[in-house]
């Protein structure tokens, strides 16, 4: 079975973020995936990076621990969380800087200080992140450009290995219907079923 890890960021239980985040974990077991869930608001993830934890090799909290097993062992990552001021919350920021570490999303050649390109270490065979927003798409796009599709896969997947990515932002939420918010959680069911679909291909 292919395994799967979902990170949630998001403050308040109850959000369309929840919702989607809730939708995603069941659409991945009913399609056979093995599913690591971490709702990072809920279970007060500490976002601190702490300077003895940054070396690669270095001793880590178990909870941490955790994080990095399930993030190297998944072959698909999902995760959801809303649009602020173009970035995700801080909260979530602070997952990718202490669970993304060298040594278990990447690696550096040999001799190479840090001055260089990457290898990713990954063996996901997708991300996907689902966002929410208050902001209209054009509006988004003609006065920030797409801060978040540059963080997610130029800056984060890409570079850890990933094959292949896929970003969905769905709003303006603020000011959506029940029926138009329900037409999203199926949408984001969708997405997951496909890449499920591509994945297991890529495997067999």
């Amino acid at each position: 079975m292919l395994q799967a890890l979902v990170i949630l960021g998001h403050p308040r239980p109850g959000s369309l973020n929840h919702a989607i985040a809730d939708a995603v974990r069941e659409e991945l077991a009913s399609i056979g995936c093995v599913v690591s869930y971490h709702d990072l608001y809920a279970e007060r993830f500490d976002p601190i990076l702490p300077a003895k934890e940054i070396p690669k090799g270095a001793e880590v909290p178990a909870d941490i621990r955790t994080h990095c097993e399930q993030l190297a062992d998944a072959e698909l990552i999902v995760v959801v969380h809303p649009n602020w001021w173009g970035q995700p919350p801080a909260l979530l920021k602070g997952w990718i800087d202490r669970v993304v570490r060298p040594g278990v999303a990447y690696a550096f050649r040999e001799g190479d200080l840090g001055e260089g390109v990457p290898i990713g270490l990954l063996k996901a065979q997708a991300a996907i992140v689902f966002n929410t927003s208050n902001t209209p798409p054009p509006r988004e796009l003609e006065a920030f450009g797409d801060p978040l599709e540059a963080l997610w896969w130029n800056c984060v997947f890409r570079l850890c290995g990933v094959k292949r990515f896929r970003r969905k932002t769905y709003g303006v939420v603020v000011t959506s219907s029940a029926e138009q918010r329900e037409s999203w959680i199926l949408d984001a069911r969708q997405i997951v079923r496909e890449e499920f679909g591509r994945a297991s291909g890529l495997r067999s």
